[in-house]
């Protein structure tokens, strides 16, 4: 359609800016016009006199004015919208040029029936509301937006005041008012990590929004755990919409709310009404997630048309008549299973929708027809409306979908964990144990920042006591002082996640206990003090799991349209297109959540810091231990384990077969190497032990050498930390009796593999060498600490897994549609031909306990009979073979369904298990255990697959492709030959090239441009070690199988199952979802994409009285079935 427009003057001598429209169609239903008609309309209805009579003719034009700043009122929506309201037989569409409305009295102004006016900011001046105001109070046309409402909008507090007296859910908030004149005045209190307001109290994360609605400076403080600092969100500038900052502190000047962050997985949704029955809602990337604003080729900010629930369509309703605002736009946040609204921000359309430009035209049109007709004696009766035809997404032939992804993986590459003990006296120790309230619970951890610097004064000031007076009465060993000061000063500044102290009151002091005791214990009471450091996740480490979350993309089939030729895409097109359900979990220990942030990075090609990206997509699961385990509390199994294993290790001669059958009864080929090269396991242990001290003395020499002296090695260690690390094993690991402490092995083996990897540079000798053997000793003592036989591995995995167990099958049991998921609405949902399909992905993030439990669950709890099926046995001798479960190992299962199969079948539904070792060692090359490959239900047939390198249609979206079953089978038993593709999988091809198996993650997966890959790792992150690709355990196993097993499995231990099970409904609120039907596969929902015809409003629209409008709403408030007998329709996978 194209646009003709004429200045014209109205009898009051008011110049207007009159738009009538071409159209290239004839006379439309609905008493809608062609361009003759519109012409003649506006010839006759500018004659009119401004008189009380208003019995004019038939043909009488009702006038629409548009009273806005230019840059709106020309703005393409309004264009659109406008350009479609003048096709109404008896509408004409009036512009009030900006100029008039700056400049002109309002008695100057176009006469209008109807008036669309609202405030905003022009380029250089503001809309001047008062004078809007003025003139409908003048000549009091049907007002569309309110205009008294609007001065209300303008305010954040007014806005959340209506909000809540409307009973709307919005985020917690307390509003700080300040006087400009004594800022310093008000009633706010800041802490290290939350803030206190009104005597309410917000920890951190918490959002900071200045009460001037038109001022969109809002901050985000994040917590210390997480890396503190904060992002600053702004109106877009380019492709930013946020920046993040080190500043911590909160703004000292100005009014502002303050308000609870609520988790929304980085997603924000707006919501347009046009009418308390129409609400239109898109999906957008939140700009606090990375501040990088997604833009198409056009280059407008990318976003998805979705779904809303019934609430939500309930809430769009309460907005819209409570504001008055007839269009009026919205912010929804959608977290906990919870929609909150956020801003309301009054008149707004929705930007490049013909559907939504359609809906709003015709919904005005209907609405000013239905209010003004009748005055005007225009005939005029209600067009009924045509239902939409529903489109429904289907799959060809015999092709798998894939539906779930859910994996387990341990952390990054991290510092050695270490620990310092010492037993302290002093008055200040004991007043600081009161002041944190120690005597309750005669414990006290102290993480935070502000503690941990009281710890530090402390021991600096009995270090200057000691310093001047040597025979002064302090208790505390100078040395460890001055390592706990050494510690607490490490990397200039405190994070809680990095060290924390523990201390206990013991009434009695410390019984001489250990090596570290060389005196007697002495009389009165003491506390423990238990300095913890190291552990937390490395540069390498945070290479690594962002390295992972990018390949891990290339498991998702796909990548059509934009996303075409690039390996792994087809998880960008599906998560961008809200079409990707994914949830992140993680334990609360700092690296493993850090893990997770750096994974989601690389997963989701964001960018910048992982603060911002941990707070919003990492979920903390410590509530129910799904993901923590406590180590103090070790289960009677474990310390029986321990105490044999001890004993079997003690032992000064070569290992008997009784050794061999008592510590490796399972017979694991790994096992069985490992005590080879032992031998003698205390002869071993005294060549660790004569290494351990040549290494000390070699870094003590190199402290000595003026030039080595400030010597900086990896991660701001000094070599006085290193030496420090290396002594405390060489004192704890050899007892004064000459025996050895077995449970230091973990220790020795973990800080020998980190400096060979991190600090080669110091070139100090015999480091391989303990290398070698202090990895021989851990690779018995590691794995047997989870259990020596069966009976015990699967009691010790039990205890740890068994909240995961229970997660992992609602997982794969959840078939049905849960409300808040984002559902993309399909009639609105240009260029993407799928918009029912949804992957859902969920990722636990975790440390090596939970692996090696999960790990033990599905090797020894009886999924499969290695006898009658020979997949699962190689799977197992693979498994046997493998030696370390390192950082990022995974395990990986994937739900396929077929929808040529019932609804109702076993074959209906299919399950994969994939695994990987994690990160490579520095001698695996040799020895590596080789398994057959990753075969994916979601290979595609080769001969299908089309040409990587050809631009496909951008609106295409096809259904995500799989080979059949038959097919997949036969791929194990064929020969293979390793090959190259490109991209950043490996493939294993067949010589028949039939189908496909794939190495995923390769040596090297695709780098960041800032890091290249070199030998074993990536340049400039020292060395970072590659992982291991994944290999396939089992791709055939049906979804039922897995569902009885991990029953089985779960009710072996019903104490513990009733507990997970109550712990699960509170945290997961599945009690109310059907939860708990384990060997029941109802056939999936049908999925409709028609709207559901809405029942005329029992209240008429929120600024005039007359008869209901039957306009339908944008979609259906949950799916309604289509055709119940057709299988292949269905929607399912959501949390």
């Amino acid at each position: 359609m194209s646009e003709t427009g004429g200045e014209g003057w109205g009898q009051s001598g008011n110049p207007t800016s009159v738009f009538a429209y071409e159209s290239h169609q004839g006379p439309e239903e609905g008493g809608m016009k062609n361009e003759g008609e519109v012409r003649k309309g506006e010839e006759e209805g500018q004659g009119k006199e401004d008189d009380e009579d208003y019995d004019s003719p038939p043909e009488r034009q009702i006038v629409v004015g548009i009273c806005s700043m230019m840059k709106k009122s020309k703005s393409k929506p309004m264009t659109q919208i406008m350009e479609r309201l003048c096709k109404f037989e008896y509408i004409t569409v009036v512009i009030f040029p900006e100029e008039v409305i700056l400049n002109e009295p309002v008695d100057k102004w176009p006469l209008c029936d109807c008036l669309v006016s609202f405030h905003s900011k022009g380029t250089n001046e503001r809309f001047p509301l008062d004078k809007a105001v003025e003139y409908a109070n003048l000549r009091n046309p049907l007002l569309i937006n309110d205009l008294n409402m609007q001065y209300y909008i303008q305010d954040r507090r007014e806005v959340y005041r209506i909000l809540q007296e409307e009973g709307i859910d919005l985020p917690r908030y307390a509003v700080l008012t300040r006087d400009p004149d004594r800022p310093e005045e008000c009633n706010l209190v800041e802490g290290e990590d939350h803030v206190e307001v009104n005597g309410e109290v917000f920890p951190k994360p918490f959002v900071e929004k200045p009460v001037c609605a038109e001022d969109h400076n809002v901050y985000i403080y994040y917590p210390t755990s997480a890396g503190g600092g904060s992002q600053r969100l702004f109106r877009k500038i380019g492709s930013r919409s946020s920046v993040y900052s080190p500043e911590s502190c909160v703004r000292k000047t100005g009014s502002y709310i303050y308000e609870e962050f609520m988790p929304t997985d980085g997603t924000d949704v707006k919501v347009y009404t046009v009418g308390p029955d129409y609400a239109h809602a898109e999906a957008r990337k939140s700009p606090a997630l990375d501040g990088k604003v997604e833009r198409d080729s056009e280059g407008k900010e990318i976003r998805y048309p979705v779904m809303l629930t019934a609430m939500e369509k309930l809430v769009a309703r309460k907005v819209c008549l409570a504001f008055k605002q007839t269009v009026c736009g919205f912010d929804l946040l959608r977290a906990n299973g919870h929609s909150f609204v956020c801003d309301v921000n009054g008149f707004s359309f929705v930007k490049n929708s013909m559907k939504y430009y359609d809906d709003c035209a015709k919904v005005l049109g209907n609405m000013v027809m239905r209010e003004l007709a009748p005055q005007f004696h225009i005939p005029w009766s209600i067009p009924m409306e045509a239902e939409d035809i529903p489109i429904v997404p289907t799959t060809s032939g015999t092709m798998m979908e894939l539906r779930c992804v859910i994996a387990i993986i341990r952390h990054g590459d991290r510092t050695p964990k270490q620990k310092m003990k010492m037993e302290v006296r002093h008055p200040l120790f004991f007043e600081l144990f009161e002041k944190y309230g120690g005597y309750k619970s005669g414990k006290l951890k102290l993480k935070k920042p502000k503690q941990l610097q009281e710890v530090l004064d402390i021991a600096r000031l009995l270090l200057a006591e000691l310093g001047q007076h040597t025979d002064c009465e302090i208790e505390e060993k100078k040395g460890k002082l001055e390592q706990l000061k050494t510690v607490l000063e490490m990397y200039g500044h405190f994070s809680g996640i990095n060290r924390k102290v523990q201390l206990t009151y013991l009434p009695n002091g410390q019984p001489k206990a250990s090596s570290e005791e060389e005196e007697g214990p002495k009389e009165g009471p003491s506390l423990l003090l238990v300095l913890k450091w190291g552990g937390e996740l490395t540069p390498a480490g945070r290479v690594q799991a962002e390295e992972l979350g990018r390949a891990f993309r290339c498991m998702y089939p796909g990548g059509q349209g934009d996303y075409a030729g690039f390996p792994g895409c087809g998880l960008l097109r599906l998560h961008s297109t809200y079409r990707h359900d994914l949830k992140i979990y993680a334990s609360d220990e700092g690296r493993v959540q850090m893990t997770a942030a750096a994974f989601a990075k690389g997963l989701l090609a964001l960018e910048g810091e992982l603060t911002p990206i941990l707070v919003q997509m990492v979920k903390s699961a410590n509530m129910n231990g799904m993901l923590d385990s406590d180590s103090e509390s070790l289960t009677d199994c474990q310390q029986r384990v321990k105490a044999r294993l001890h004993e079997i290790m003690q032992k000064d001669q070569d290992f008997t077969e009784a050794d061999y059958q008592k510590l490796a009864p399972t017979g694991s080929p790994s096992l069985v190497n490992s005590m080879k090269i032992i031998g003698n396991p205390v002869r071993t242990c005294d060549q660790v032990y004569a290494l351990i001290q040549r290494l000390t003395s070699q870094i003590r020499k190199r402290l000595e050498d003026p030039k080595s002296a400030d010597l900086q090695l990896y991660h701001s260690e000094t070599l006085e930390l290193m030496l420090q690390r290396w002594s405390k094993l060489e004192r704890d690991f050899r007892n004064k009796s000459g025996r050895y402490d077995i449970s230091k092995i973990p220790d020795i083996y973990d800080c020998v593999k980190y400096d060979t990897q991190h600090n080669a540079t110091l070139g100090l000798e015999d480091t391989l060498e303990l290398f070698r053997l202090s990895r021989a000793l851990a690779d018995i003592v590691i794995p047997q600490e989870y259990g020596i036989n069966k009976p015990e591995k699967m009691d010790i995995a039990q205890a740890y897994c068994l909240p995961l167990m229970k997660k992992i099958q609602l997982d794969l049991q959840r078939t049905h549609e849960d409300e808040a998921v984002n559902k993309l609405h399909p009639l609105y949902s240009r260029g993407v031909m799928s918009p029912g399909r949804h992957v859902r992905t969920r990722l636990y993030f975790t440390s090596e306990s939970h692996v090696h439990s999960l790990l033990s669950i599905f090797r020894y709890g009886g999924l499969l009979d290695e006898v009658k099926d020979q997949q699962w046995k190689q799977a197992m001798d693979y498994l046997s073979a493998v030696s370390e479960l390192n950082y990022m190992t995974q395990i990986v299962i994937m739900l396929y369904e077929d929808n040529n199969k019932d609804p109702g079948s076993e074959e209906r539904f299919h399950v994969e298990l994939h695994f990987s070792p994690g990160v490579k060692s520095c001698e695996d090359e040799e020895n590596v255990p080789l398994g057959f490959g990753f075969r994916p239900a979601s290979a595609e047939n080769q001969e299908k697959q089309t040409n990587q390198g050809s631009l496909e249609d951008l609106s295409q979206d096809e259904p995500d492709r799989a080979l059949p079953l038959s097919e997949l089978i036969s791929i194990r038993r064929s020969p293979m030959i390793r090959n190259r593709k490109t991209g950043s999988m490996e493939v294993l091809s067949e010589t028949s090239s039939k189908g496909a198996s794939y190495r995923l993650f390769p040596s090297c997966s695709r780098q960041s441009p800032e890091i290249k890959p070199t030998g074993l790792g990536f340049e400039g992150c020292s060395m970072v070690p590659s992982i291991y690709p994944l290999e396939t355990l089992h791709n055939s196993l049906s979804l039922k199988q897995v569902d009885e097993f991990l029953n089985a499995v779960c009710e072996d231990s019903s104490d513990a199952h009733a507990k997970t099970m109550k712990a699960l409904s509170v945290l997961f609120d599945t009690s109310s979802q059907g939860y708990g039907q384990a060997h029941t596969y109802p056939p999936p929902k049908a999925l409709s994409s028609s709207e559901t015809p809405v029942r005329p409003p029992t209240h008429p629209l929120c600024l005039s009285s007359g008869p209901p409008s039957t306009v339908s709403s944008a979609g259906p408030s949950s799916p309604t079935s289509v055709n119940p007998s057709n299988p292949a329709i269905h929607f399912s996978f959501s949390e």
